[in-house]
């Protein structure tokens, strides 16, 4: 009968055990669900955009070299002559340093010719350099450019414009993103019959994960003056980031 009672009393013991665990666990999975349910129905998630408009301080400039011959030797020897007769102007008339001139494009191809009773034959070949300048002074890119064209360049591209150093302009744009973020949640949660509570999030959205980046802007060139001068308006670049801001609505 001794016996029987104690296993009796193991028994009763170990079930007030399990219940007491089962106990414990409601008490803590319980809000922990419950709160995370009640965070996920009170938030707003908006996107704010900052932009500035900046005068531009470097230019970056395609500048290059096609030449045709009969051999490739040729189109190759007279490309090279060319592009070291610009690379020295650019170094000694324009003060343009090393680290400003740099090879982007460089290639030696057959030119070919199709007839029907010769079929497909090489006529030559063409050598193709260009070189990406970049240079500081914008009130003098168009003389630049009319003096490469003069040189042997005959294919110039596109100018970039940009900020060099936007450092300084970080701060200011990310404050102008956060600032529009605050007013889109601002309007959302007054339209919602809400008020607007802390910020849980803020995540960059730039695709590029850089808080900064440039909108590349179009060289405008025209013939300017009588001596056909070329004129390239540098205009403003914009420097914009993203982010993606959640709130606390109450």
């Amino acid at each position: 009968m001794k016996n029987w009672v104690k296993s009796f009393g193991s028994v009763l013991l170990a079930g007030s055990l399990i219940m007491g665990g089962i106990g414990l666990s409601g008490a803590f999975k319980g809000p922990e669900k419950a709160f995370a349910e009640d965070v996920q129905k009170n938030i707003v998630n908006v996107v704010g955009k900052g932009e500035l408009s900046i005068k531009p301080d470097i230019v970056y400039l395609s500048i290059g070299v096609d030449t045709s011959a009969a051999t490739a030797q040729e189109a190759q020897k007279s490309n090279g002559a060319k592009i070291t007769k610009l690379t020295t102007l650019f170094k000694t008339t324009w003060a343009i340093a090393d680290k400003d001139i740099q090879s982007t494009q460089f290639y030696v191809q057959p030119n070919y010719s199709y007839s029907e009773k010769e079929g497909q034959q090489i006529k030559g070949y063409n050598a193709h350099h260009t070189l990406q300048i970049a240079y500081r002074d914008l009130s003098k890119v168009g003389a630049l450019l009319d003096a490469a064209s003069a040189a042997g360049a005959n294919n110039i591209g596109n100018a970039r414009f940009a900020v060099e150093d936007s450092s300084a302009f970080e701060a200011q744009v990310i404050g102008k993103a956060m600032a529009n973020a605050d007013v889109k949640a601002g309007a959302i949660a007054t339209a919602a019959k809400r008020s607007l509570g802390q910020v849980v999030t803020v995540t960059q959205s730039d695709v590029s994960n850089n808080p900064v980046y440039y909108d590349n802007m179009k060289m405008e060139a025209a013939a300017a003056d009588s001596a056909g001068g070329t004129s390239v308006q540098p205009g403003e670049v914009k420097i914009t980031t993203m982010l993606s801001v959640t709130y606390e609505l109450k």
